[in-house]
């Protein structure tokens, strides 16, 4: 028994109705039951190609153009996604990585400062250890968005080390993958691979080569405020090469950025007094030397994330989502189910 109606099993049959009753029609150029030749051109203008086969057609054809003639990712109308974390006897599926790549707004997050941290940090990770994993039209929504995220680093000049150490492991990646390993692991041919790599190369180039340049200011600078107002700022910074490079701007900052003090609230926010006991670091005068404390202890401790916004996962509906997108939420509380999604977290949501 065909099936008619709308299933992805089978797009059903058209038909067409003769005087003898209704007969199956061929598509392109086959003949009917009765051996007459199709007028192509007039079944067409008689529209006895509306049905279920052209419609599902058509509705590809437009996605596939879609697809292949832009550089965003496919447009979804919910900007969430279900995450299927088990399987049951009546339902064997699964959310995957690339899945959520492709419904979650990463192009639009990538132009609020809040998420761009975000953004790079989590295309950082999968670069890392999931590019493989990753189906191919979410391979090519990923580029898609990589170069995005280098446009928005040389128009805007914002944030080029952490772009860089992305492009980086980006290149690494792939050199192993298509020199090293081979093409079994890549979806697609490897000379698509190779052209990839060889854009990589010229994003990591166009970043090196950014120059930021000076911007007259006829006010007050960071320079005229006080030395107590100047340390404040610096301690509210949480990255360690933002402070050593504000240091190299001039002499009175350099100072500042070797203050003890500051690297000693810097340990203290990264990491806990337990970590210090394991890898105390003292100087000649028997104090601890709470720079070199610091380094020594990244080499041995993930560092605290702090992002402007995350991705927000419903504990109530197992939804991801971007909080000012929302979601159809059935909780009484909302609030109450919601919780913040690191970017580590998001790629262990995936993981079976």
């Amino acid at each position: 028994m065909p099936f008619l109606g709308k299933d992805w099993r089978s797009p059903g049959w058209s038909w067409t109705k003769t005087e003898h009753g209704w007969k199956r029609m061929f598509l392109y150029g086959h003949e009917l039951e009765d051996n007459r030749e199709i007028d192509l051109k007039g079944l067409c203008n008689d529209n006895l190609f509306v049905g279920d086969v052209c419609e599902l057609a058509t509705t590809k054809r437009k996605k596939d153009l879609f697809n292949n003639n832009t550089k965003s990712q496919f447009i979804f109308v919910d900007k969430w996604i279900y995450v299927h974390n088990r399987s049951t006897k009546e339902r064997h599926v699964y959310s995957t990585l690339g899945e959520a790549l492709n419904r979650l707004d990463f192009s639009s997050a990538i132009q609020d400062l809040r998420r761009f941290n975000y953004v790079a940090k989590l295309f950082q990770l999968i670069a890392r250890t999931q590019l493989t994993s990753l189906s191919g039209a979410a391979q090519k929504n990923y580029f898609n968005i990589m170069e995005k995220i280098v446009r928005k680093v040389l128009d805007d000049h914002y944030n080029p080390r952490l772009v860089k150490d992305l492009l980086q492991d980006l290149s690494m990646t792939l050199h192993n993958l298509t020199i090293h390993v081979g093409r079994c692991v890549l979806v697609g041919n490897v000379n698509i691979w190779l052209c990839r790599l060889e854009t990589i190369h010229k994003w990591q180039q166009q970043v090196s080569n950014l120059q930021i340049p000076e911007q007259t200011c006829n006010g007050m600078t960071f320079d005229d405020l006080p030395l107590h107002m100047q340390n404040k700022i610096l301690c509210e910074l949480s990255d360690a090469y933002d402070i050593i490079n504000v240091g190299q701007a001039m002499p009175t900052l350099h100072s500042l950025s070797e203050d003890r003090i500051l690297w000693k609230k810097l340990c203290h926010f990264h990491f806990s007094d337990k970590q210090f006991g394991r890898n105390l670091v003292l100087s000649n005068s028997e104090k601890v030397d709470w720079k070199l404390m610091y380094f020594t202890l990244t080499k041995h401790y993930p560092m605290k994330e702090q992002y402007g916004d995350t991705l927000h996962f419903c504990k109530n509906c197992n939804i991801l989502f971007w909080k000012d997108c929302g979601h159809p939420c059935t909780a009484n509380d909302p609030d109450s189910c919601l919780m913040p999604i690191s970017p580590q977290h998001f790629i262990d949501l995936f993981k079976f």
